[in-house]
């Protein structure tokens, strides 16, 4: 390992710089039999299938909500879209703790430390709680107050504030939902919580559909109809999440007293990495909905036809999140195991992995478009938006490279810092300015103004990939805290 590393640096010096670095990786990668260690790939295949699944389901679900709602017009998915950018912070940050203590969690199974990992179960739920409690807040009080930050349209802030006021109910229900679907698939326990997930999220589609629509004897509620079904689905999946953890004697079955007991030198040294990864999603997520913000104040056909093109993307991003949140897993299960060298063989493997599948993914989106707006009662103006956006939706999927890099990869090893850093900075500073530029100084439409958001994207995988490739990013957090507990 030191001398592969070495070796990367005195051809580095010669003057090739990141891009001859980046290409000796994936040499190296491809030497070392990629597709012929068994054990690498049954592991990815136990882990992957299951979670893409459910965020294969989760997506198809979001994706025929979007087009229940299509039904309705234009303002209609531009209230739910925006209404969701309140939930969407909320989950960012959610996924922010959980990310940041998945991080222990995975590296202490590597150990078999299951006292610890409930431990810091404890302090993600408790986090994630508090978090729960501010959104709600937002939701249930000030919903107009919140979406009058995006738009101007007091048709959209009236029908997204109805919205808000039903699904703010279910913040908590997904903060316990989080906390304990990061700790098992962590864990390794994924299918029988992925099954719990689906069948209520399925559960939540159906009963949307007939009160969107007034179906099999159910009122016609439109818009709030559709916030009903998925507050609902999310009450039950935290049930049956719950009972799962519990029921089967998992890691996560923690009593009240193993989730608290912990000392300060403990919470610290969690909150130390935890930290970093949620300031890392909240000003990520803010970032994002100032990017919709832009798109809003564009016009309720701008916001429509990249409210229509995210929830593509979404499915579209299916096998991405599937393959970040394994190599996160495994890659942390190797550190915690003071497997080093394996777990930066494995950073390879995936980096190999994702390059491919977006190849395949970013054709199929290009291919499809037309099929998939053709379900929606949008009008040519939108439908022209959307189609572009999706366009170049389909020639940048350099994010799903950042969210292997940064979310599978640098974080898993413990590099919360740098990889926040590596995360924000380009969103802030570049991407940012070149869309608002695009949007209120040359007038561009909307999916030239996306095109500018792809911008950080590059910057990104720039970053990012140097610091895969320097090794930096390996910590054995496990061992450097897991002495500190009482």
């Amino acid at each position: 390992m030191k001398a592969e590393k070495n070796l990367f640096v005195q051809r580095t010096r010669r003057g090739k710089g990141v891009s001859f670095g980046f290409v000796f990786f994936i040499e190296n990668t491809m030497k070392q039999n990629f597709f012929q260690d068994r054990e690498f790939w049954s592991a990815l295949w136990r882990l992957w299938l299951p979670m893409a699944l459910l965020q294969l389901v989760f997506s198809l679900l979001n994706l025929v909500s979007v087009m229940m709602v299509g039904q309705l017009g234009e303002t209609a998915v531009a209230a739910v879209g925006l209404a969701n950018q309140i939930m969407f912070l909320c989950q960012l940050l959610l996924f922010g703790v959980g990310s940041g203590a998945a991080i222990f969690v995975a590296q202490f199974w590597g150990k078999h430390d299951i006292k610890n990992i409930r431990r810091v179960l404890g302090i993600c739920l408790g986090l994630g709680l508090l978090g729960a409690a501010i959104f709600s807040f937002i939701a249930l009080v000030i919903p107009d107050l919140a979406l009058g930050v995006y738009t101007r349209d007091p048709a959209v802030i009236a029908l997204g504030g109805e919205y808000l006021r039903i699904s703010g109910l279910s913040y908590f229900a997904i903060a316990i939902s989080t906390s304990y679907a990061i700790t098992l698939r962590s864990t390794g326990n994924v299918r029988l919580p992925v099954t719990m997930s689906i069948l209520a999220l399925i559960f939540g589609a159906l009963l949307s559909f007939a009160l969107i629509f007034g179906e099999w004897g159910f009122p016609a509620l439109g818009v709030r109809g559709s916030a009903i079904g998925a507050t609902i689905a999310r009450l039950i999946e935290c049930t049956l999440l719950l009972f799962v953890a519990y029921s089967t004697r998992s890691a996560a079955a923690a009593s009240l007293r193993e989730l608290t007991r912990f000392n300060v030198a403990f919470l610290a040294s969690v909150l130390k990495n935890v930290i970093p990864v949620t300031l890392n999603e909240i000003l990520w997520s803010l970032g994002i909905s100032v990017y919709s913000l832009i798109y809003a104040r564009i016009g309720t056909a701008s916001v429509a036809a990249v409210s229509i093109a995210a929830t593509i993307e979404m499915l579209a991003y299916v096998p991405f999140i599937g393959l970040a949140n394994s190599a996160a897993v495994l890659i942390g299960n190797r550190i915690g195991a003071d497997e080093e060298r394996q777990a930066f063989d494995y950073a390879r493997r995936f980096m190999l992995l994702v390059i491919a599948v977006s190849v395949f993914v970013g054709s199929a989106i290009f291919l499809s478009a037309d099929p998939v707006l053709g379900f929606y009662k949008i009008d040519a103006t939108t439908r022209h938006l959307a189609r572009n956006v999706l366009t170049i939706m389909a020639f940048a999927l350099i994010k799903a490279s950042n969210m292997m890099l940064i979310v599978g990869i640098l974080r898993a090893g413990g590099d919360t810092r740098a990889s926040a850093l590596i995360d924000v900075s380009p969103l802030w500073l570049v991407g940012l300015p070149a869309a608002a530029l695009g949007a209120f100084v040359f007038d561009l439409p909307v999916y030239w103004v996306f095109a500018l958001t792809i911008s950080d994207e590059a910057c990104k995988v720039i970053l990012a990939s140097w610091r895969v490739i320097s090794k930096k990013w390996i910590r054995n957090l496990a061992r450097q805290h897991g002495e500190v507990a009482l």
